[in-house]
């Protein structure tokens, strides 16, 4: 797996070397963190800009490329002994999964679940989540009903973020919690609506639309950690 951009490489490095097989670097270190860099293991290769270009598919590199070990996805049924899990209901902005990735793990939170999708590219989210991915397990499963009633069934009380709920901070909050996130552009579906034991929203102190869904999702959990 490819991955790219000096932030989520630099993750890896400093918390998973040993996930990096091969750092391609496409522009020059100063002598003491090339020096460092050496001694970590994995093998350092010097590539022209014009061949990280067309590795990254003329994305914007920042002069560091590197290959690491795939990422294994998880089974959702691994997270039903868990305390607090995000499911994700139809999401497929990469640079939204990758921030509510990167909010759920600093806020913490379990697991997350991807529902309505049968596949998600995972080097992208990788790099939009800054390297928080490998972090936290994460679970894509296509039949969002299935997922809700498996969580249930094993105790977990279900909240679903949507502009008409009731306000979070009036909610109460169990233990044992799930946060629905809907799409980006139609929300929660109403049939999933229907199944959820709560409907929440963040009250707003002017009259605006609404929150991106990664801002809002981040705002839930941190006002849904259970101290």
């Amino acid at each position: 797996m490819l991955i790219y951009a000096k932030q989520p490489i630099y993750y890896l490095i400093d918390h998973y070397p040993h996930k990096i097989k091969t750092l391609y670097l496409a522009r020059e270190l100063d002598k003491k963190e090339y020096s460092r860099l050496m001694k970590m293991g994995f093998e350092i290769k010097r590539i022209p800009n014009e061949a990280a270009v067309k590795m990254s598919k003329n994305a914007n590199h920042q002069g560091f490329l590197a290959e690491v070990e795939d990422y294994q996805l998880h089974d959702y049924k691994t997270f039903l002994d868990k305390d607090f899990i995000v499911v994700l209901a139809g999401l497929t902005d990469i640079g939204n999964i990758g921030s509510i990735i990167r909010s759920a793990y600093a806020l913490g939170v379990d697991a997350i679940v991807a529902c309505g999708v049968k596949k998600l590219p995972i080097e992208p989210i990788l790099r939009t989540s800054t390297g928080a991915l490998v972090d936290i397990p994460f679970a894509i499963e296509h039949n969002i009903h299935n997922v809700l009633n498996d969580l249930k069934m094993s105790g977990f009380s279900t909240y679903g973020a949507d502009m008409g709920g009731i306000d979070i901070r009036d909610a109460k909050i169990t233990k044992k919690r799930v946060l629905v996130l809907g799409s980006e552009g139609e929300g929660l579906s109403g049939r999933v609506s229907s199944k959820l034991d709560n409907v929440v929203s963040i009250k707003m102190s002017h009259d605006f639309d609404s929150l991106n869904v990664s801002v809002a999702g981040a705002i839930l959990m941190d006002r849904m950690r259970y101290e």
